[in-house]
């Protein structure tokens, strides 16, 4: 998490943000960092002073209270994965371990952030889905992959909504940028340990199970341009074009992917 860009965002694009900051110029918060914090409460401290700033504007609690929910899925899921004795190789578990590690880190800052505004935790029952899900580690790995991909497209989804909370939005890239790296390397070890070198680093067309995560990524339309019609693209495949854009889904969409997973909110 970059603490200097956000607050400096706060300063660019919001004046009265910054007022609501308690008076917590850059330097009065680093000092006060400095001073009182250990390094391990600064994502708290950061957190009550986000909500101070923004925790009442409805449409950003929502979001951020989605965002939640779907950290909470992810972050239960790796638990549990990474708690199972016997289900993921020692060579995958160094992986899967740091991946639980980031996921826990998202939870506790919009924990944080939300403060009394955040959702509780729902049960979940993975197993309900993906009966094999913490027996048979290409399971595992196959919901890994459907998850990350599910976050890195749920996160795009909703900038639109973040945009006039630019430190907000920029923390919910952050965390966007993170999943996508968790998805390609959930992608890369299914390749090795299914052998199926059409699974790649990257989403290709719509393909990829369940049909839900991946639908709309077919998509060659960017802006108003049909791209393989475009001078200069004749050469680039469809295939090509698609992995060259990721594209989003709508809250509806990810909460219906989400949804079966939960078994009592």
């Amino acid at each position: 998490m970059n603490i200097f860009n956000i607050i400096d965002s706060f300063q660019k694009f919001d004046g009265d943000a910054v007022g609501r900051l308690e008076h917590a110029s850059r330097r009065m918060f680093m000092n006060r960092i400095g001073s009182k914090l250990a390094a391990a409460a600064i994502p708290v401290a950061f957190g009550t002073i986000v909500n101070k700033a923004f925790g009442a504007t409805p449409t950003a609690t929502e979001v951020l209270n989605y965002a939640l929910t779907l950290e909470y899925l992810e972050n239960e899921f790796y638990m549990i994965g990474n708690g199972t004795s016997g289900l993921i190789p020692s060579t995958y578990a160094p992986v899967f371990a740091q991946i639980g590690k980031h996921e826990k880190a998202h939870v506790d800052f919009l924990v944080a952030a939300l403060s009394t505004n955040a959702v509780a935790k729902p049960t979940f029952d993975f197993p309900a889905v993906f009966p094999t899900v913490f027996t048979d580690f290409p399971t595992f790995v196959t919901v890994s992959k459907a998850l990350e991909d599910t976050g890195v497209r749920a996160y795009k989804g909703q900038a639109g909504n973040l945009i006039t909370s630019k430190p907000l939005l920029e923390y919910a890239l952050q965390i966007h940028s993170v999943e996508a790296r968790h998805a390609a390397i959930a992608r890369k070890i299914l390749a090795k340990i299914s052998g199926d070198a059409t699974i790649k680093g990257w989403i290709s067309n719509d393909a990829g199970v369940p049909a839900a995560v991946y639908a709309g990524e077919g998509n060659v339309v960017q802006g108003t341009l049909n791209l393989p019609g475009v001078d200069g693209l004749s050469g680039v495949s469809f295939t090509a074009i698609t992995e060259a854009f990721d594209e989003p889904l709508t809250m509806d969409q990810v909460l219906a992917i989400a949804g079966p997973f939960i078994k009592k909110m």
